[in-house]
């Protein structure tokens, strides 16, 4: 095929030779890709395909640079050009194609993380597992696509031969740069250690619940050097890695994401406890937000003019509880106040009034 193909170019002056081969392997990539992709829609339509939908999305772009690069690369032999000029298109068309393949693997990354997000949901209510391995997704995707890039620039630097005498003579000097380089990024090394530590042990999780320097939030991304905190209000807090590692925080969602949470009342020595309890049983069996583990209504104290009534309530998440709590602190206050007034917080005082007159005689 290869011998048919060079006989009939060789009745073609070189550069058009040249420009044929490179036009026609570029054309021949297209169809390639052009085909692959309609078959995948097709594919998808007609068995509703994730795989499909996702390869589609994260290689489109990839594969209209790889596979065009590859078509010429393998018609390259029949470009006529002499030695030197033809060694340099060669180099070019190989660093391009190392690029593209690697890229292309970055983004098969993507596909596998779309595959294990369709499998497993995060916003199920019981997601310990779940986030988990998420975590643990997340930091080995992002370590798996350094590796692959850093591979891919070594290999285009590598064919060069002025690069490979530089890492020659590097190796031999290897073990004052690496106590150099030890120091200089001694706090970059430390921060990678300490995400393999987060993403193993798993002190946080994707999606946990913190409160960290008095915020609360929700871990949204763990990188190789930081964490993001959303925060409640749309705010982000950004950690180090070794934050987590040397400092003390809260995790609310460690084991499980059930919570309990307090509600304090101030009221009148006068409150009808039993009454008051009886109103929270019902606030609580009409809200779907209570979880049916915790209905606790206790006197926590008692002061010069108030009680200090404390209502401990239940839910399966740290957002269902605060709603929980605000609607229960409303509803007891509202019963208070058209039930029983006068239980509200009260002060009294006495007052005496001026002696009466004759009232010893």
């Amino acid at each position: 095929m290869n011998e048919t193909l060079a006989h009939l170019l060789s009745h073609f002056p070189d550069i058009f030779t040249g420009l044929a081969v490179l036009v026609g392997g570029l054309a021949a990539g297209l169809v390639v890709r052009f085909v692959i992709f309609a078959g995948l829609r097709a594919y998808d339509r007609r068995e509703d395909s994730a795989l499909a939908r996702s390869v589609m999305r994260h290689l489109r772009m990839a594969s209209a640079w790889f596979l065009p690069v590859l078509a010429i690369s393998l018609l390259l032999p029949l470009v006529p050009l002499p030695p030197k000029p033809f060694e340099v298109l060669r180099r070019f068309v190989e660093f391009v194609l190392i690029l593209t393949f690697a890229w292309g693997l970055i983004k098969m990354l993507d596909v596998f993380q779309d595959l294990v997000q369709l499998r497993y949901q995060l916003g199920s209510p019981d997601n310990l597992r779940v986030r988990k391995l998420f975590t643990q997704l997340q930091f080995l995707k992002k370590l798996a696509a350094s590796l692959v890039a850093f591979v891919a620039v070594g290999l285009v630097l590598m064919s060069f031969e002025t690069v490979r005498r530089l890492g020659t003579g590097l190796l031999t000097s290897a073990g004052i740069a690496s106590v150099i380089v030890g120091f200089a990024a001694q706090r970059s090394i430390s921060n990678l250690l300490a995400g393999f530590q987060i993403a193993f042990t798993q002190p946080i999780r994707i999606d946990d619940v913190l409160v960290v320097e008095g915020e609360w939030g929700r871990v949204e991304e763990i990188t190789f050097t930081y964490v993001v905190l959303s925060i409640w209000d749309e705010r982000r807090l950004v950690l180090p890695l070794n934050y987590f590692i040397e400092k003390p925080f809260q995790n609310w969602t460690r084991t499980s994401a059930r919570l309990t949470g307090a509600v304090f009342l101030q009221t009148d020595y006068t409150v009808p406890i039993d009454a008051l309890r009886a109103e929270l049983r019902r606030l609580l069996e009409a809200t779907p937000l209570w979880d049916e583990r915790v209905c606790v209504l206790q006197v926590t104290d008692s002061k010069e003019r108030t009680l200090e009534l404390r209502a401990l309530v239940s839910a399966a998440n740290a957002s269902a509880l605060w709603d929980l709590r605000c609607l229960v602190r409303e509803g007891l206050v509202a019963y208070l106040q058209r039930e029983f007034p006068a239980s509200l917080p009260r002060t009294r005082a006495e007052v005496d009034g001026p002696p009466v007159v004759g009232a010893a005689l």
